[in-house]
């Protein structure tokens, strides 16, 4: 499916054979356990798109560490600086020649908070061992290696401060013997085959995505950025995951576009709409989009509300508007409401009233959803505000 979207996950454990980590893969389908990788990089991509923003890192890893690959090319990219480092392992592929300009970079994301690993080890040579004070684990691939190579590695290794992890071990006998040889962490099909997480996502639309990159390249007013995420309720969707897992380690919850904006950053955003951009096929235009046009007309219908009712609380206008647009999220993503809201990190207020509970914005949600059963010209309902429908209307039908 177009709009679908498939992660791997495998548990990584430790000697007392506790969950410490999970390695995050790339699949094709949820049909077939495997993947068939036509290119590192955009594999990685597609990875880091569904892991940290479509789902959420708190839906995915918890509060447990998440390995991902990463080729040369991406390594090298300012792309990985959108992730939270402390959550992520960088694991680089044995099919990166550690250069000069590898080990430089390693040192530069080992300070911003990321841990490296080294994927595939069967001898290391003197281009590893120059990269060795920068890792933090290394995977040796234990089926077909012979117990006396493993001995030789893991002694030498030693030398280093850094965790050992036997991969691929598929039988209680090879189990037995990685414990026996000292291996600090376990990975393979004798533990868990990986899960793959799939589901629907929807499909911001491209031009969205343009005219969000034309703003920040032109150093737009914040306002005007906040304007472009308000016609895509989709993209604000991401935006939140994706600001509340980077800023993961932060108290304050960030529940509205302003407040995103502000924390990602200009550079960080636009990062991450490139990547949205590789990772993403074009989606319907919101005027054939029914979904994506009623979520923008409540957004906006409860925005005008809550103005009309408290003129200076400009805060609360923004939860309105947040409560509105991800009152549908669970039609967007085909998933429980609850499962949906974890990853988002929203403020109490909005996720009580996106749960039905009867606050203020609760009551301003229930208002937007009478208005859109009420009958002009029928007294089964009470009266909405309908100069503010119309206005939420008219500024929907202009977004398209």
């Amino acid at each position: 499916m177009q709009n679908s979207y498939h992660l791997g996950r495998q548990p990584i454990l430790n000697r007392q054979q506790e969950l410490v980590a999970y390695e995050l893969l790339f699949r094709n389908s949820s049909q077939r356990n495997e993947a068939i990788v036509p290119d590192d990089f955009l594999a990685t991509l597609d990875v880091i798109q569904h892991a940290f923003s479509t789902l959420g890192t708190s839906s995915v890893l918890g509060d447990k560490l998440g390995f991902i690959n990463v080729s040369a090319d991406l390594l090298l990219s300012d792309v990985l600086e959108l992730l939270p480092p402390q959550q992520v392992v960088l694991e680089i592929l044995e099919t990166v020649e550690i250069t000069p300009l590898i080990v430089e970079r390693c040192i530069a994301l080992k300070k911003k908070g990321f841990k490296l690993a080294l994927d595939d080890v069967i001898h290391l040579d003197d281009a590893q061992r120059a990269l060795l004070p920068q890792i933090s684990f290394v995977k040796l691939e234990v089926l077909g290696m012979a117990k006396a190579q493993m001995n030789v590695l893991i002694n030498e290794l030693r030398a280093y401060p850094l965790q050992i992890l036997a991969e691929k071990v598929d039988n209680p006998d090879q189990h037995l013997l990685c414990m026996k040889l000292g291996f600090d962490l376990f990975q393979g099909y004798y533990f868990a085959k990986p899960t793959i997480l799939s589901g629907s996502k929807p499909q911001p639309s491209q031009m969205a995505l343009l005219r969000l990159l034309g703003l920040i390249n032109s150093n737009a007013d914040n306002s005007d950025i906040e304007m472009a995420f308000k016609h895509s309720p989709d993209l604000t969707i991401n935006l939140l995951k994706l600001v509340n897992s980077v800023g993961s380690s932060s108290p304050k919850k960030i529940d509205s576009i302003a407040a995103a904006i502000t924390v990602l950053g200009r550079r960080q955003m636009g990062r991450w709409i490139h990547l949205l951009a590789y990772v993403q096929q074009s989606g319907k235009a919101i005027g054939s989009n029914p979904l994506v046009q009623t979520a923008a007309i409540r957004g906006k219908f409860m925005e005008l509300l809550s103005l009309k009712q408290k003129p200076h609380d400009h805060s609360l206008a923004d939860q309105a508007f947040m409560v509105g647009m991800f009152s549908l999220i669970d039609v967007f993503f085909n998933a429980p409401l609850q499962e949906l809201l974890e990853p988002l990190n929203l403020a109490d207020d909005v996720k009580d009233a996106l749960m039905g509970k009867k606050n203020a914005l609760g009551l301003l949600l229930s208002q937007a959803l009478l208005a859109e059963d009420s009958n002009p010209i029928s007294n089964a309902n009470p009266p909405c505000d309908f100069e503010a429908l119309l206005a939420a209307m008219s500024w929907a039908n202009e977004l398209g």
